[in-house]
């Protein structure tokens, strides 16, 4: 069969043009979502095109090329180059003149190591002193149609993070308390579960009614569970437990019936259909929007500025503990200069011990400890959400936060 040979550079115009077309066959937009880069973000990439990282910053079993394959993550393939994964715009800079966001790799790609000069490029056009094909890649003839934000890799496990991308949220006091309510279930249900029938209403002055266009979805949230700085004490904001899903069927109306020559008006609640759930669903509970799903791109890198910061929770109910690939909640946000993809390093908070050793009681404070790394996934103003990359210890709430 004939093989096309498509050159390096002719790749974005070709994904543009898929990109395209996504939206105007009635894909969803959120394909061609544009992912910016930071200004900070395109100086890093710029400089780094020209010095690239110390040969000593490669792991010791570094590829001189790699084909990335599906089911790659950005972490993983940063810590098949680097000691320090973190570091990866800095050795994938270099790509900046070669696709317009240095951010996206897709399964296919051939990733060359360049090490001369004493430095480390990672790049997608094989060096000069190199063998290879003269950077092209070799398609077969076939029809294929994929969304470019599902073929470029995510940087973290999406099975992982997904979920928690729209499922645990943080909101402020008020929120819940004036967001629709579910009010009671089908034939006198008291527990609600997938496949029920249940009722809820939203306030007086924002009736709970449908809209023109797709039918609406709702999750389902409980206990909105104060976040407190372990350091400070302060509110960070309220997380709120998720329990499912339901999907509006009928909005709110009113009825008017004659009792004793008088007209009487009486609510008639809106009809939900639960659709999932977590955990059984119950009157009282809260329905927020479901949020449009995200699908993210971005970079593994260290904070530019100084961050100390804390482990506020373990997500789970009654977690202490946080084990590796679990989220957790931390108590920097946007506020914080904290944005997806920055790495931070985890310190166990050393305890404070009584030394009885030199013939007297003292009181001691044991050093803090570096046990793993974490990295931030969805921020919100004074808190984020962070997943657990590795551990040698267990963290848990109050361990401190640093630069990597």
């Amino acid at each position: 069969m004939k093989k096309f040979r498509i050159p390096v550079r002719q790749r974005p115009h070709l994904l543009a043009t898929l990109a395209a077309l996504a939206v105007i066959s009635g894909g969803s937009t959120a394909w061609a979502q544009n992912y910016p880069i930071t200004p900070q973000q395109r100086a890093t990439a710029q400089q780094t095109a020209q010095t690239g990282v110390p040969l000593s910053e490669l792991a010791p079993n570094a590829p001189d090329e790699y084909t990335v394959k599906s089911g790659d993550t950005l972490w993983a393939i940063s810590r098949l180059y680097l000691l320090r994964p973190w570091r990866w715009p800095e050795l994938w800079g270099m790509n900046i003149n070669e696709i317009a966001n240095p951010h996206r790799i897709y399964p296919g790609q051939v990733l060359y190591l360049d090490k001369t000069g004493g430095r480390a490029r990672l790049t997608l056009r094989r060096g000069a002193g190199g063998s290879g094909d003269g950077g092209t890649i070799k398609l077969s003839p076939r029809t294929r149609f994929d969304s470019l934000a599902g073929m470029a890799l995510p940087t973290l496990n999406p099975s992982v993070i997904e979920p928690f991308l729209s499922e645990p949220i943080v909101v402020d006091a008020d929120t819940l308390q004036s967001a629709p309510r579910i009010v009671a279930g089908n034939d006198s249900r008291v527990l609600l579960s997938r496949g029920d029938r249940a009722y809820a209403r939203g306030n007086p002055d924002t009736p709970l009614v449908e809209v023109p266009g797709p039918l609406q979805n709702f999750r389902v949230f409980r206990n909105a569970t104060p976040l407190k700085d372990p350091g400070t004490g302060e509110i960070l904001g309220y997380e709120a437990q998720y329990l499912g899903k339901a999907q509006l069927k009928r909005g709110e109306s009113t009825t008017v019936e004659t009792e004793k020559d008088k007209d009487v008006i009486t609510v008639v609640p809106a009809s939900i259909d639960i659709i999932a759930s977590r955990e059984e669903i119950r009157a009282g509970d809260r329905l927020l929007p479901e949020p449009p799903r995200q699908l993210l791109s971005y970079a593994p890198r260290a904070p530019s500025t100084q961050v100390e910061g804390r482990i506020v929770s373990v997500y789970g109910n009654a977690v202490q503990f946080a084990a590796q690939n679990q989220v957790v909640a931390i108590n920097k946000g946007t506020r914080d200069g904290i944005d997806s993809g920055h790495v931070l390093a985890i310190l166990k908070n050393g305890e404070t011990i009584v030394d009885r050793t030199g013939g007297k009681k003292e009181t001691l404070k044991l050093p803090n400890e570096r046990i793993g790394l974490l990295m931030v996934f969805r921020p919100f103003e004074r808190v984020s959400y962070a997943l657990v990359l590795e551990i040698t210890d267990t963290p848990k709430a109050g361990d401190f936060l640093v630069n990597p």
